[in-house]
């Protein structure tokens, strides 16, 4: 069978070792023959090394396919997987609290993503499905592939693709030690007292041999503080102005906008994070190999958000001034008689992930192999954050100093200073600060002006099994050249405990001191002096606060309490195809999966009684159902190393898990206009509920590319996809009737009126919306010694990708911009690199924490960072002692980029963050 040339760097990749297998393929894949005398094995590091064995996967993948390779053991091109995986054609990184965290594949977040570890599911430490990908350690993985197009025997599928993370295969390596060290510097100082602004990060990485190459063990241990500071402006929300508060001379059209208030904070983090990962291979004969990998990460993260929640128009105080306008929205002003309420909020969020997995593989003959695969998952996590509410004095208090400012709207938000006739107050003086709640929010198990503070406390646990058994053989029928064959089983369960307590201070119904402060925290990035900080989450810890269980009274509490179980079943067959067609040659696959789905959830269902207390009543439900999923990659090598790709597939991406919970709540409004409207959509009675039905998120895919291989680290590609959505869940309203909870005497207005209908609606999420999302990808890597010999070492590597799409509802894909560019320029030359690298998107929707830690939907405006990195490796300086040794310096967010949500009017700042710039120097020693 004719087949071209083979590319000389990936055949002397391939010969000296390095396994090119696709992530979901169990079986080890032997490298194709080539003559000896056709290319000589070399070893490449660095830069171009990592681009050079990127290149040689993608070449070999019948899929469309993306690729990160280490540059050595323990070292990835970025200080994280979700960095460098932000750099890849057709990705995105999310920025979170500063660090890049989540990950877009075509314009679909990681909810919508498959991630796996050697090809089995990964668990993440989120809420939902989603993998956060700095999480991670890059110490342990050896290969990122990213799978555009799936095939039939890739198990963790996403409709935005695929992430495979792939550790080092130790079998007949020979012995490396690897230790990673790195010093970490934020360029924002803390403004918080109690926490610093430097961290450390170290890594041990083993690899050996043992017993004539029968035995192989990696084994990584690593270990890491990282520092995050924040400054964040937050607005209220956006509502119509009132015209009678304008200033002489300044108009207020109908309809224009002002800013109703604020709560922004300086934030605090360190996340700590040890992690162990350890693989053992095993080959006592030419037929048995029996791998054993294991991965163990203890997470935590402490955090601080101190600063003010104040009023300023309409839903803050009456009392304000409209001092300028511009087109439609208020511009300028001030306010005045408000009780700002000091906030020393705090958050610590534990987790803890274990995975072990068993694969065993036996040759039965030269043809076929027959693959076993076990592997169990666990991840444990708390978040407990606690707000703390202080201020001149407790809600009613008579004599207390209200606040007056004035206030700029910037293109940061609300920016504040003194009023011009009013007197301000200096709220970093303990002599006038009181904890205790300065508004009366109010507790109803205690008292209406007893709420100093409130605690959530979600507990999470999730768990997944999974069994995997194949075959795969070669063939020669015709075009067909090999077959895979196999079924898998996996039982996967999540379960949320949302706790949450109401908290007051042991001084009620006065008010005290604040106990032991420990300074103050700096606001002055809103032109406010600061605030009085003190440890609150330590208060709580010690008991010092009265603790009532929210549960009570609060019905979204057993609400969002909820148990996830689904069984999937899996059979699936994929034929491989090889032909020759004269001036081309053709590889690729197609296949089916058949999916067996035994879907179930428990929670609650909540009202309330005519005391105001939670009644919840036990629910269950689910749903049992087949999905079918074919597929098909073509492969066209149209000319020596140019290939002509494309695509067919059904994808799927399981339901949300918050989703899926079958819990309802009862919501009544107390309001006589409501309750006397007879119409169900503005009467009374609402509800909102989970849906333990859903079918998954569906997709039909198409794929074209053109890929120009014309150098060993050189190629150039375009893409065009389409995917045809055809079933995504969309927000619903559905009439229901709610006698069954009337309470009479309760369910009624303040002068006795009765409800005019007993009838409402329901909020949740169904099945059946359609939608498109299509774009096209252009990147390129380019050496430039291919223009001349005297620029040896430099090269580039870009890509850009446009996109469009939207949901029939006209509601937007999580995750979708419209636009995406990234760049990378470097010059690697005798042990010296330097690099410097950009990426930028188009704004794109999100979520946010909203009330109870709940995840509501927000835009980010996306944004363009910049980082740099410059290094030498001492292997290359002729100094013997020391051979082995690499240092780096790193620059992360050198253009000090800010994060910005907004309204759909892009002054309406919802949410502003400046995270600062990241320093990092660090040092690699290999022995």
């Amino acid at each position: 069978m004719k087949q071209f040339k083979p590319n000389l760097i990936k055949a002397a990749l391939l010969s000296s070792g390095f396994a090119f297998t696709s992530g979901h393929a169990l079986a080890q894949q032997e490298a194709p023959a080539a003559d000896e005398a056709d290319y000589e094995v070399i070893q490449v590091s660095g830069i171009r090394g990592s681009l050079q064995r990127a290149q040689a996967i993608k070449m070999d993948n019948t899929s469309i396919v993306e690729a990160l390779s280490a540059e050595d053991i323990g070292k990835l091109p970025d200080t994280s997987i979700a960095e460098s995986l932000a750099r890849l054609p057709g990705l995105a990184g999310e920025r979170r609290d500063g660090r890049t965290s989540g990950l877009s594949i075509r314009g679909f977040n990681e909810n919508y993503i498959g991630t796996s570890l050697n090809g089995r599911e990964l668990l993440g430490m989120g809420d939902n499905r989603g993998v956060e990908f700095d999480l991670y350690p890059s110490e342990i993985v050896a290969n990122v592939l990213v799978y555009k197009t799936p095939d039939a025997s890739l198990m963790a599928q996403g409709i935005g693709g695929t992430v495979d993370l792939q550790t080092i295969n130790p079998l007949g390596k020979e012995r490396t030690i690897t230790f990673n060290g790195l010093i970490e510097q934020n360029g924002k100082d803390s403004a918080n007292p109690d926490f610093d602004d430097q961290g450390h990060r170290f890594a041990l990485n083993f690899v050996d041999s043992f017993a004539d190459d029968t035995i192989g063990v990696a084994l990584t241990i690593a270990s890491m503080e990282s520092p995050s500071q924040e400054e964040q402006f937050r607005g209220w929300g956006y509502t119509n102005a009132n015209p009678d508060r304008a200033a002489a001379g300044v108009t207020v059209p109908e309809g224009t906008q002002i800013l109703g208030g604020h709560d922004s904070f300086v934030r605090s983090a360190m996340m700590e994070r040890d992690s162990i990962a350890a693989v053992v291979e095993w080959a006592p004969s030419d037929d048995l190999t029996v791998k054993l990998d294991a991965l163990y990460i203890d997470f935590k993260e402490d955090k601080v958000f101190r600063g003010l929640e104040e009023g300023g128009a309409e839903w803050g105080t009456q009392n304000y001034t409209i001092e300028e306008v511009q087109n439609g929205l208020v511009t300028r002003g001030t306010f005045a008689d408000f009780f700002s309420v000091i906030r020393n909020d705090a958050e610590s969020k534990e987790a803890e992930l274990t995975t072990l997995g068993l694969n065993v593989e036996y040759a039965i003959d030269d043809n076929w192999v027959a693959t076993f695969d076990f592997s169990t998952g666990d991840v444990e996590k708390t978040i407990t954050n606690i707000e703390s509410y202080s201020g001149v004095g407790r809600a009613g208090t008579d004599g207390r100093p209200s606040i007056a400012r004035s206030w700029t709207m910037t293109p940061q938000g609300a920016v504040y200073s003194d009023h011009p006739t009013l007197p301000t107050l200096d709220y970093t003086d303990p002599s006038l600060i009181r904890l205790a709640g300065p508004q009366a929010w109010g507790n109803p198990l205690f008292g209406s002006d007893s709420q100093d503070g409130f605690v959530n406390q979600p507990i999470f646990d999730e768990s997944l099994d999974t069994f995997r058994a194949e075959i795969q053989g070669y063939l020669d029928y015709g075009v067909i050249s090999g077959v895979e064959a196999g079924v898998v089983y996996s039982d996967r369960s999540k379960s949320k405990i949302n706790n949450g307590a109401y908290l007051t201070a042991p001084e009620y119904p006065g008010d005290g001191p604040i106990p032991s402060v420990l300074g103050v925290a700096d606001l002055g990035f809103i032109g406010i002096n600061g605030v009085l900080a003190y440890d609150s989450l330590g208060l709580f810890n010690s008991g010092y606060y009265t603790a009532n269980d929210a549960a009570l009274v609060q019905n979204d509490r057993f609400g969002d309490t909820y148990k996830v179980e689904e069984e999937l079943l899996t059979f699936y067959t994929k034929f491989d195809l090889e032909a020759d067609l004269g001036d081309t040659y053709l590889r690729g696959n197609f296949g089916i999966q058949v999916i067996d789905v035994d879907q179930s959830s428990s929670g609650f269902s909540t009202t309330s009684n005519a005391q105001g207390f939670t009644e919840a009543a036990p629910v269950d439900g689910g749903a049992s159902y087949t999905s079918v999923l074919p597929s098909l990659n073509l492969s066209l090598e149209v000319a020596e190393n140019q290939y002509i790709r494309t695509a067919l597939a059904r994808v799927e991406s399981r339901p949300r898990m918050d989703d899926m919970r079958p819990n309802a709540q009862v919501s009544f409004a107390f309001n006589d206009n409501q309750i006397t409207n007879p119409n169900p959509e503005n009467g009374p009675w609402s509800g909102s509920a989970g849906n333990p039905n859903l079918r998954p998120l569906a997709a039909n895919q198409f794929d074209l590319s053109y890929e120009n291989y014309f150098a060993d680290s050189g190629f150039f590609a375009v893409a065009f996809f389409l995917k045809d959505l055809r079933n995504w869940h969309r927000d619903s309203s559905l009439l229901a009737d709610f006698e069954a909870v009337y309470i009479p005497g309760f369910h009624q207005g303040s002068e006795g009126q009765l409800p005019a209908t007993f009838q409402g609606l329901v909020s949740a999420k169904e099945d059946g919306l359609t939608g498109t999302v299509q774009g096209w990808e252009i990147q390129a890597s380019v050496p430039f010694d291919v223009f001349h010999d005297s620029l040896e070492g430099f090269g580039m590597f870009a890509s850009a990708t446009f996109m469009n799409g939207h949901l029939d509802d006209g509601t937007r894909v999580p995750g979708l911009s419209d636009e995406g560019y990234q760049l990378t320029a470097f010059y690697e030359k005798a042990g010296f690199e330097f690099r410097v690298s950009g990426r930028k998107r188009s704004d794109f929707t999100t979520e946010t924490r909203g009330l109870s830690l709940s995840l509501v939907e927000t835009v980010d405006q996306g944004g363009e960072l910049w980082d740099a990195q410059i290094a030498y490796d001492f292997s290359e300086s002729g100094i013997e002692m020391l051979e082995g040794l690499r240092v780096t310096l790193q620059g992360q967010n050198l253009t000090d980029e800010d994060t910005t949500q907004t309204n759909a009017d892009a002054r309406e700042v919802t949410r502003y963050q400046s995270f600062g710039r990241n320093f990092l120097l660090g040092f690699n020693y290999t022995f």
